[in-house]
Formats: structure tokens, sequence, C-alpha cells
């Protein structure tokens, strides 16, 4: 079965590397003009507390959310309520957990099937919800989700599907379930994963290809479902970033699934919840959201860049864990400047379940008990940033520092998580941050990138400088090797970090079978590259290009105080004296012009604790009040999102420039401006209108044609914008201009 599973892979890869050439440039045009920029998921049906204004609403399981304790309503009925308010309506489930009950309990066939749960060491299934085990996806399961649910939505008129979150738990392994998966796909009887590293590889290696496996059936059987009648079916995975899911200690097919024709795109599932999970720099363990979201947000572009599939970046203006509203905001604010900083994607999740994010109650303020909605302010910020993204252009321009320094990382850095073995430790992922925060927190722009992605050519494009280990990841297909090496030659500078010492390097693999007898996965690589199989530290020149060789591994970097500084001078003595790419930008900041829009985001811990500083005629959209200023300075640990009013090219065109509601129904004479403004009831609007002369008045009207709620404007001179305020409406506030 492994066989058949890598031909498959093979000429699936194949077909994918002869059309994308082709077919990049056409796909991200469909992108960008499908009217589906911004979605969101959603478990309800349409309420006016939750018209956010998004493109598309996602309608979350047929049954609901397990979480959801409100009645059920119908999934149609749901579907209809959205669309009835003029959303497109997708549909979401989870394909490890889910609203499935009646699979479990024997409704569905007669037969229950709880012991179809993931289950750990000693005994425990791992619940999602009540009656909601994680799942070991069966054939039988994944019989039940086709028949059940994904025929249901196609019938009901839907054509985008979303399988999310295909999640095995690192510390599961022990359900009958899989041992029967076990011995099905290996052929000998199961062994449990915590008597040796190569147990631990096996069950990895499985629980990796029973999620490939169950996507594959699932979208399959989704498009020749749709084909059959007559409609085309989209299929998007919903997924934690390699980043998180690694240090999670969850398995799942992740940039694999890059190889299957059924998937047309991702969401890549990013949020306070996962960006906070502490790391270690400069031997401190703490959490750097910012720095840890720009990190995953990365990994999942370029899990898919190659490839010009479609890629959803998702924010939360909450999270999953109860915390206080400032928290939140915080928070979010960092992982929204971290999304932009990535130019070469403009669809985004605006928000995940807007139930609980304008109706869920939340601590006040930190230490308190008290709970209350989403304060005012703040859901005004949150709408002002949320209708940016449905704004937010495609955009050439690259983020400020130096260009062409990435780290290699792939699927199998899930597979040595959990258990540890022979007391060899590799703490908060600290052998992937160690190559990272080094430079990210020197302001490089350092990239990821995927060794499954190695045999597209963009891949590694425009590196100049790839920093890789084994320490906390192996090769799945000794392709890559080749790959890696052809790079090298015709002129790439590769720096190998690692002891090659990990209990890993011993499994039975491809680097030591069928007629291979290579003691570590590098020694193949290195005897590739014409070196030895266990070189001493230092340079060597291979072919035009250059290895450098650094018998440390990589989580050293950052354990220890002071620890990175051999890895940051043998980058810059690389980068400028060897790639000879000039010097290497050494900063504490990240800055991107963005359309209108200015992107900027400091780091504390970094070479200097001075503030960034930009002069010019500028919105603060972080500032509910939406002040025009003329200077920005933002403090170390901080970020910040202005719109540009001086890089506006049609001054004399009356327009939008930001606003929280979304305008319809634009009008412009000679002497007026008109449009309606929609947003959900129970937050306020405020808005900057750029006008070509002074307003000669100004009517702020509701859909009963009276005066709307708390409305008022103000005139700037300055920047010729009027600031309106009133309180939204999802019918529509009328505002009329007349200058």
């Amino acid at each position: 079965m492994n066989t058949l599973r890598v031909s498959h892979l093979n000429l699936a890869l194949c077909l994918l590397l002869m059309l994308t050439g082709c077919s990049q440039k056409k796909r991200a045009v469909a992108v960008t003009d499908s009217g589906e920029k911004t979605v969101f998921q959603t478990s309800r049906e349409w309420r006016p507390t939750l018209d956010n204004r998004g493109d598309v609403a996602i309608i979350y399981g047929v049954g609901g959310n397990p979480s959801d304790k409100s009645p059920r309503i119908p999934f149609e009925e749901r579907v209809r309520s959205w669309q009835e308010r003029g959303y497109k309506t997708h549909f979401m489930t989870g394909i490890a957990w889910g609203e499935y009950q009646d699979y479990f309990t024997g409704e569905w066939d007669g037969e229950w099937h709880l012991d179809e749960g993931q289950v750990t060491q000693k005994g425990d299934t791992i619940w999602h919800g009540h009656l909601v085990p994680y799942i070991v996806p069966s054939d039988n399961f994944l019989s039940y989700l086709k028949e059940k649910h994904v025929k249901r939505v196609i019938d009901a008129g839907i054509d985008a599907i979303y399988m999310e979150e295909p999640e095995f738990w690192s510390r599961a392994g022990y359900s009958d379930a899989f041992k029967h998966e076990w011995e099905d796909y290996y052929g000998f009887p199961w062994r449990p994963q915590h008597e040796s590293p190569e147990n631990t590889w096996l069950s990895n290696k499985l629980k990796y290809e029973l999620y490939y496996r169950a996507l594959e059936e699932v979208f399959t059987y989704a498009k020749e479902y749709g084909r059959s009648k007559g409609m085309d079916i989209r299929c998007y995975v919903p997924t934690h970033s390699l980043v998180n899911y690694s240090q999670w200690q969850i398995v799942s097919p992740e940039a694999s699934l890059a190889s299957l024709p059924g998937v047309d795109g991702y969401i890549a599932q990013v949020w306070t919840g996962t960006s906070r999970e502490p790391n270690y720099y400069n031997g401190v363990q703490k959490e750097r959201v910012f720095e840890t979201a720009f990190l995953e947000y990365g990994s999942m572009e370029s899990m898919t860049a190659p490839t010009g599939r479609k890629m959803f970046f998702l924010t939360d203006p909450i999270e999953d864990w109860p915390r206080d509203w400032e928290d939140y905001r915080r928070n979010y604010q960092a992982t929204f400047t971290a999304q932009l900083l990535y130019p070469g994607i403009a669809d985004y999740e605006i928000m995940p379940w807007p139930e609980r994010v304008y109706e869920g109650l939340y601590n006040v303020s930190a230490g308190s008990e008290e709970k209350a909605r989403i304060p005012k302010a703040y859901a005004t910020q949150m709408h002002v940033m949320v209708n940016t993204l449905n704004a937010m252009p495609l955009s050439s321009n690259k983020v400020t520092g130096s260009e062409g320094i990435s780290v290699l990382m792939g699927n199998s850095l899930m597979f040595q998580r959990f258990p540890t073995h022979d007391e060899y430790d590799d703490p908060q992922l600290s052998n992937f941050y160690g190559n990272v925060l080094p430079l990210l927190k020197r302001g490089i722009p350092v990239k990821t990138v995927h060794i499954e992605n190695l045999p597209y050519t963009a891949t590694l494009k425009d590196t100049r400088i790839l920093l890789m280990t084994y320490s906390n990841m192996k090769p799945m297909e000794q392709e890559a090797h080749g790959y890696l090496e052809k790079w090298v030659k015709e002129g790439g500078i590769l720096i190998y970090s690692g002891r090659d010492d990990d209990p890993f390097q011993s499994v039975t693999e491809w680097w030591n079978s069928d007629g291979l007898h290579y003691p570590t996965a590098s020694a193949h690589l290195f005897e590739k590259l014409g070196l030895e199989a266990a070189p001493a530290e230092g340079e060597y020149l291979v072919g035009q290009g250059t290895v450098c060789i650094l018998r440390q591994d990589p989580k050293e970097y950052v354990l220890n105080a002071g620890g990175d500084d051999k890895l940051v001078s043998t980058v810059r003595y690389l980068y400028e004296d060897v790639a000879k790419a000039g010097t290497l930008q050494m900063k504490n900041s990240f800055h991107l012009t963005r359309g209108n829009y200015e992107l900027i985001a400091v780091m504390d811990e970094g070479i200097t604790n001075k503030p960034f500083t930009m002069e010019g005629l500028f919105i603060d959209l972080f500032d509910p009040q939406l002040p025009v200023i003329s200077n920005k300075t933002v403090q170390p640990g901080n970020q910040s999102l202005l719109f540009n009013i001086g890089s506006v090219r049609e001054k004399k065109k009356p327009a939008v420039l930001t606003t929280a509601a979304r305008v319809y129904d634009e009008k412009r004479t000679k002497s007026s401006y008109s449009f309606i403004a929609k947003s959900p009831i129970e937050t306020a609007n405020v808005m900057r209108v750029l006008l070509p002369d002074p307003p000669a008045g100004c009517s702020i009207l509701n859909n009963n044609g009276k005066p709307a709620t708390d409305s008022n404007w103000k005139w700037d001179a300055a920047s010729h914008t009027m600031l309106i305020q009133f309180e939204n409406h999802p019918d529509g506030i009328t505002v009329n201009i007349n200058y």
C-alpha cells in the first residue's frame, strides 16, 4: 500500500507541474475577481446582530456546531436566511470531528461507533464535545460523511465545500480502530508508539495518510456527485499551519494536499489562539504573537504558492479561550498586521463564529469577573479592519528588509513531536524557531519553504540562502535531495545546522533500506553534494554554490541567551561576502506599502528599542475615531495600519476612504455623493469620506427615511475628508452629501 501511495502522489504531482505554468496567472485572476474575497463561518441563521457584510457566509454543519447550545435550525433554512440577505453561501464541516452523534450512537446504521474515536495510551478517548470524539476516519465513517452530509448540501445547491481541520493527535494511536488501520496499511501487527522512535514514526505516518485518504475520498465524491447534477463543486481545506500543528503535537496532511487534484484551496487558520503559543528566543520562553503569526501565515503561503491555488487568510477578533476584551483587541491587531504583510494574498476569512464575536460574553478587563458583549469602540475598530479587507489589493511591493533568506520545513515536523525518546527534547518546537527567530527579530523577512514543494521550480527561485536541519524532521522522499543538489550547484547557499544525533535518524526509512545504508538522512544529501557522510563544521564549495555546516541543533540558538550569535554572523558573512547580495539589514521593524495602506510592525527584543516613525497625511485605522494624523510613531511590540491620504490618485473624486460599514449603491454627480452603508445592529459606524470641495450639507437617513440614530458629521479641511458617524443597521443607512 505504501508503494501505491507514493506512485499516486508522484503521478498527481507530475500532472500538476505540467499544468502550473499555464494556469497560475489564470487562477490568480479568478481568485481576486470571483466576488468571494471575504468569507466567514457560522452555524447560525442570519440575525441582524451578525450581519457583518462579508461576501460569503459559510454555513457550518448540517446539524450545526457541536459547541453551539442554541436550538437547532435545519440546514436549508439557515442557508436560505443568509441568501435572502444577499450573501453567497458555502458549507463547512469538520472531517476529524463534528455534529455526528447519529453515527456514533448507531442511529445511522444500527451500530455504535464510539470505538472509532482517537484514544491515548491511558485508554482515554480525546473528545471535542458531548459524544463527539476526534475520529479515526474509517471507510464506514467516510461513507456516512458523504451520504449524510456532503450529498445533502449539494442537493441544497451549495457548490463550495470546506472540510476543516484534518487532525490526528500525536498522543493518540491506541484504539482498536487505529490498530485495524495499522494492520491494513502496514501488513503487520500494531506496535505501541511510545516504545520506540520507529513506532512513533510509523504511527504518525499512518495518521498523516489516513486524513490524506479521507480528504481525497470525500472530495472525489463531492465533485463526482456535483457533476451528476450539472454542478462544479469546489473543495477547500481550512487548516492550521504546519508551524502550529507541529507545536501543538497534531498530525495532518498539510503540504501533501497540493498533490490532490480535488483540492481547490485552503483557509489558513491562524489567530490569537495559535499565535500566542509560547516559544523560546534568547533563552526566554514567552508569547510572541506577531512573530509567530508572521511565520504561520508564511508557512501557509509557501505551502500553496507554487500551485496557484486559492488561499484565504483567517483572523479572529477573539479566540477559543476565554480572556478579556483588551487582550483580544491587542492580539487581533498583531495577527491582522501579520497577515497583511503577505501582499500576494488578498482573500480573507474575516471571522469565524460571528455569533460569539457579537453576542458572546467575555471579561471586561484583565482580572475582572464581570462579563459583557464586545465593547462598542472595539466593534467599530473591528468593522473598520474587516471593511479594509474588503478593499485590500494584491500588491507586488515587498516588505522592508533583506530578501532571499528562507528556512526549509516539511510535513515530518509533525512526526517527531510526541512522545520523546532517549531524552532528546525539542521544547516548544525550538529546532524550527531557532532557525527563524534570530533573523526575524533582526528585521529580516525570512520565508519558509516546504520540502514537499521542491519539485516546483518556483519554490526556491528567489532564495539566495536556505537554512535547514534534520534535527526536527526528515525528508519523506529521496528525490528532494536531488532538487537541493541542483539548486546548490547552480549557485545556491545552504546552511545546514545539526548534530544529527536525534533518535529519529535511525528509523527504518528510504535512506537506510532497499539497498541504501546511510546512517542519517543528511548523509545521503551530503554525498550528493560531493561531501563526506558526516562533514565537519565548515564551509564547502559545491559547484557554483556553497554549503555551510554548523554542528549545532538550531534549538541551541534560542534556548540560550546570546546563543544565536554564530548563526547570525554566518548568515551575514554568506549574504554579504559570498552571495554578494548587499548589506544584510538589521532593524527591529517591518514596513509595507500596499495600495493606499501603510503597514508597520515594530518588534521588541530587537537590536534596538527605537520606535518607527512615519510622516505624511494618514488616517489611523486602529483608532476607532479614525483621526487624521501627520505623524505616526509605533513603539516596540506594537503594530499600525494607516490609510495614506496622500497616495489617493483621484483626489477630485468623492469616495469613502475607510469605514466601519460596507458601502453599496454609490452615486456621484458634479455636486453630490450618496451611498448606502450596512453593518450589524448594536454597532456604531465611523467613516472618512474624501470630497473635492467642502460639504454644503449632509443627510443621514435610516431605511424609513428618518434621521439615523446618533448621527453627525464633521469636515476636516486639511485632509479634505468628512468624518461621519451613526448607528449601524443591516437594512442600510443612506448618506447624501452635497458640496
